[in-house]
């Protein structure tokens, strides 16, 4: 088959940036949020002459923010609470799976309306698979800028961590993680999962004027990452992603190789952050969908595919020298 006939959509090649887009508004709608709690609780109390100045600049810049868009700040600025741990966006609520199975370990009860909330991830889940991990969790956003703080200091000449650990050791820290808050009672999982910490922790600087512990264990997570492991925590030791890579493993969407466009530059397999194998059509349930190998990609070699499974090894790109010595 003639490789030049095999074209993917356009369009994957940008997603990437699209996807960057995204962590980004999300990011600025976790910073967005403590500013107009504390907006609202300024209107509430009909004060304005006794705020501090500090007080005084962040309610008129909301003011002029929200504005336009809004007539009651006290009960329009409700439309959009919480953060991705659970939340209320424009009367939908919203929770991650995490957060849902946490609580009805440690509860040992299932609450009907709250396990509804995590419906929609879960589907979304089993149709794109990781797809939380790459686009929306708040903490990828500044463990993808961590990673480009390693590639300047390799640039540099300094040494950064690249060891690999066994995977599955994520699953177990999700067992114990649940099967120790049956025993507490408590949502243990919230204390060492970087979405649920990012969140609270900007609505602890904003709103409360600093950090409370979990700013220590993200900025160690920070640390692992760039010493230990290439995107360590993710890979190995997270809890939501050891759940939505379950959830994910037999997802609809998935990228796959063009092998008739491929010529082995192994350019998606460095750019991997989850340390997959596109290049051998290795991409399994661990992958997030995140699109950056398919941006990378020089001879559009990578696509999404409607497909159950993985295809299995396909062989050497067509394009490549292995294949070219042996089609002589």
């Amino acid at each position: 088959m003639n490789g030049d006939n095999i074209k993917p959509f356009f369009l994957w090649k940008h997603l990437n940036k699209l996807r960057w887009l995204s962590l980004i508004s999300i990011f600025t709608v976790l910073i967005y949020l403590p500013y107009a709690h504390l907006y609202q609780t300024y209107e509430s109390a009909h004060a304005y002459d006794l705020l501090a100045d500090s007080e005084k600049f962040i309610y008129d810049t909301m003011e002029t923010i929200t504005s336009p868009f809004i007539d009651d700040p006290i009960e329009d600025l409700d439309a959009i609470k919480g953060n991705t741990w659970s939340g209320t966006f424009f009367g939908f609520k919203l929770s991650d799976p995490l957060a849902v199975i946490s609580q009805i370990f440690s509860g040992m009860t299932i609450y009907t309306a709250f396990l509804l909330t995590a419906a929609l991830p879960v589907l979304l889940t089993f149709v794109f698979g990781r797809f939380f991990c790459g686009w929306i969790c708040p903490a990828t956003f500044l463990y993808e800028l961590n990673t480009n703080l390693a590639a300047g200091l390799r640039r540099a000449g300094l040494k950064t961590g690249n060891r690999r650990f066994d995977r599955r050791a994520k699953y177990l820290v999700l067992t114990i993680g649940l099967i120790l808050s049956a025993i507490s009672g408590s949502v243990l999982a919230a204390n060492i999962y970087p979405p649920a910490i990012i969140g609270r922790e900007i609505y602890y600087a904003i709103a409360l004027g600093g950090f409370g512990t979990g700013a220590v264990f993200f900025v160690a997570t920070l640390m692992f990452d760039l010493l230990v492991a290439r995107r360590g925590f993710c890979r190995y030791l997270c809890p939501g992603g050891a759940l939505y890579s379950i959830l994910g493993r037999f997802r609809l969407v998935r990228i796959q190789r063009v092998v008739e466009n491929c010529n082995d530059c192994a350019k998606c397999n460095a750019i991997c952050e989850f340390g997959l194998d596109p290049l051998r059509d290795d991409f399994g349930q661990e992958c997030n969908n995140c699109s950056a190998c398919i941006a990378i990609c020089p001879t559009d070699a990578l696509t999404f595919k409607i497909r159950m499974t993985d295809s299995h090894f396909q062989g050497p790109g067509h394009l490549g020298r292995q294949y070219s010595k042996a089609a002589r």
